[in-house]
């Protein structure tokens, strides 16, 4: 009876002592500068957004925050690595549309979204359906009946697999039931000479490249694709207005952190980023960067994954034929 008493006593004073010691390391997080890591090219626009939301969290942290652009391999570099990193809130992954498509377009990848955890969403950017000045569609639903007359098929600029505009080309084709070519390029700066010259038919392009060449009178935008208006050019109508509410697709950031991170400290992140994106101040940066303010917390987050990843199943499917 003693030895069964002196074993639950031991238990407790055991798991106590754990709790203690789990108590101080979240309590001292952070305790060193945090490394975020952008999957793009530093300057461009999730490298600018990223930025304008870190000046905020790192005045609710009252630590560091150190953003480091790892561009590559369809952002697979970025991704392995922080995969890879210890699951102590210390390093970041800044997470977009690729998160979702790659491994539903990509047999090989070396990484999984179960590598991580979600910590929340803060930006959303709109993207256009542009098509060239020369082009004698006016709305969407204009160029889908030249598209349906068109022979040879209309060929149309596309900046890459897996990204938003890709897979939203992809839905566009699907339930417009037209045939389109689409030419491969690098992103979107390198198609939109080719765009405003006429060479290509269209392009769902992001807004940073876009809204200046709509601006100056060199593209004409027949839709946005975003499920809302945008402050920047709020007489375009959304897709869903111009008849196609199928092909809406959000281009995305958020914050991930390696799995087995501690819910504690993915918390105290998730607070972080709210304080920030309640600020004015990251409001104004994220705007200037071409972003538009949309904070999830972690929990409604997993949702908007999930619901976006079952959408998007269906079109890589279609790519994959």
């Amino acid at each position: 009876m003693q030895s069964k008493t002196l074993i639950r006593l031991m238990m407790s004073l055991g798991l106590g002592l754990g709790l203690a010691v789990t108590a101080l390391a979240q309590s001292a997080f952070p305790s060193k500068p945090i490394r975020v890591i952008v999957p793009y090219a530093a300057g461009g626009v999730v490298d600018v957004q990223t930025r304008a939301l870190t000046i905020g969290m790192a005045t609710e942290l009252g630590q560091s925050i150190i953003v480091e652009a790892k561009p590559g391999a369809n952002a697979n570099i970025a991704a392995e690595m922080v995969a890879r990193a210890p699951a102590d809130g210390h390093t970041i992954l800044i997470t977009a549309p690729f998160y979702i498509n790659n491994p539903l377009l990509e047999s090989n990848l070396r990484w999984a979204p179960s590598d991580f955890a979600p910590v929340g969403r803060f930006s959303l950017s709109p993207s256009y359906f542009v098509v060239p000045m020369s082009s004698p569609a006016k709305t969407v639903t204009e160029y889908v009946e030249l598209a349906k007359k068109a022979k040879p098929a209309l060929q149309y600029a596309d900046g890459g697999q897996g990204s938003t505009q890709s897979m939203a080309n992809e839905m566009f084709r699907h339930v417009a039931g037209i045939a389109l070519e689409p030419v491969l390029y690098k992103g979107a700066p390198p198609y939109i000479t080719d765009l405003i010259n006429g060479m290509m038919s269209m392009a769902i392009t992001p807004t940073t490249v876009a809204v200046p060449q709509i601006k100056a009178g060199k593209l004409r935008a027949l839709a946005n694709i975003n499920s809302r208006r945008s402050a920047d050019l709020p007489d375009v109508p959304t897709i869903a207005e111009a008849g196609f509410p199928e092909v809406t697709a959000l281009s995305w950031y958020g914050m991930h952190v390696p799995a087995g991170t501690p819910p504690e400290v993915i918390r105290r992140l998730e607070a972080a980023m709210r304080a920030a994106m309640s600020t004015n101040d990251v409001k104004e940066r994220l705007a200037n960067a071409g972003g538009e303010e949309a904070f999830l917390g972690q929990a409604d987050f997993v949702g908007f994954i999930k619901a976006d990843t079952m959408r998007w199943e269906k079109v890589a499917k279609a790519i994959k034929k």
